[in-house]
């Protein structure tokens, strides 16, 4: 495809070249979708989401695909190699579907210490076997040095979904609550914190994990969920954003009621950033009927990676599908969807 076969007649946002922002999850992310690559590769039968169902005589089956650029390699709570891992199972997880099998595909820059390799490697192992899945296939490919940043991976998962599962972007309705499995914004303040050589009161460890268990246990608890999203590329604040606008409603939340950790919110306060906007790779979004939010708290709170769970707000009737804060100070503010991200390469 050529510049001059876009979907859209004019430059998008007067962008002619890609910018670090078109992978920071916000607008220019959605309109390079848009644009670009659903001319090209077709258009999805329904919303966007994170894997794709499949239909098949037996069975219904869920696929995701995603690439890990993070940098550093290592970080404290993981490395990219975990992370590629956990990424794509909780990507599945999103769906309702259970993660069996996965492949992964290797970009090696030439001067990569293999001693780095070798512990990124067991890094994706162990994660895949903490969330019983198997790599049953993988390819490596080696570019100039100076070309690949060290390593880059992309992972395809493949997952089985309950022929009774309906859960969606699209599925969220005025009444309906909006609840996140922890804190905000630990992935990414992790990822500064190294980059910046940044020290504060704690170390701040990354929140990578698989969220399949956790799950689970919520389509158990809860079998009516609405909606599941893992908030990571452009945090919280996109995804409520994702999910009002594709669900056609508006989301209200309470900005007290948002679990952050003390020392993540003042690595935030100190580097002048917002929480909403940091990336997460262990956290859940999950929006239920108001009769099963007790039960969907309380079934998080159970799990150990959902101690600090919390009913956040509420699906509202607005027909702008706009996320609002009740803020601390008893004021209103919108929430926009961020153009692009804080902080690139976060995954």
């Amino acid at each position: 495809m050529t510049a001059k076969q876009f979907s859209c007649p004019v430059p998008m946002r007067d962008y002619p070249n890609i910018v670090l922002s078109h992978g920071g999850g916000g607008r220019l992310s959605a309109e390079l979708i848009e644009h670009v690559f659903l001319p090209a590769f077709g258009k999805a039968d329904g919303p966007l989401a994170d894997s794709t169902a499949l239909t098949l005589p037996a069975q219904r089956l869920a696929v995701s695909t995603d690439s890990f650029v993070v940098q550093p390699l290592f970080f404290p709570g993981g490395s990219i190699g975990d992370l590629a891992v956990n990424g794509t199972v909780n990507d599945l997880a999103m769906s309702g579907a259970r993660a069996m099998y996965l492949t992964a595909g290797f970009i090696l820059e030439e001067g990569l210490p293999l001693e780095q390799l070798v512990e990124i490697v067991a890094d994706m192992a162990r994660a895949a076997r903490q969330a019983s899945v198997s790599i049953i296939a993988g390819d490596t490919k080696v570019v100039e040095r100076g070309h690949g940043d060290g390593c880059y991976i992309n992972t395809t998962g493949i997952g089985i979904l309950a022929p009774t599962c309906s859960i969606g972007i699209d599925r969220a309705a005025p009444g309906d609550v909006v609840l996140i499995s922890g804190t905000i914004g630990d992935h990414a303040m992790a990822i500064m914190s190294v980059r910046e050589g940044l020290e504060f009161e704690a170390t701040i460890r990354s929140d990578t994990a698989s969220l399949a268990t956790m799950v689970h246990e919520l389509l158990q608890a809860c079998p009516d969920v609405r909606v599941l999203r893992d908030p990571t590329r452009g945090g919280l604040a996109t995804t409520l954003n994702e999910i009002a606008m594709a669900s056609k409603c508006g989301i209200e939340i309470v900005e007290s009621d948002i679990p952050v950790d003390n020392v993540v919110r003042s690595a935030c306060e100190i580097l002048g950033l917002d929480p909403l906007l940091a990336a997460n790779e262990g956290k859940l979004v999950a929006v239920v009927p108001a009769a099963q939010a007790q039960r969907a708290l309380e079934t998080l709170q159970q799990n150990d990676l959902g101690r600090s769970a919390a009913i956040i707000g509420r699906a509202i009737d607005d027909q702008h599908s706009l996320v609002v804060s009740r803020t601390m100070f008893g004021s209103r503010r919108i929430v926009p969807m961020p153009i692009g991200e804080q902080l690139p390469r976060i995954c």
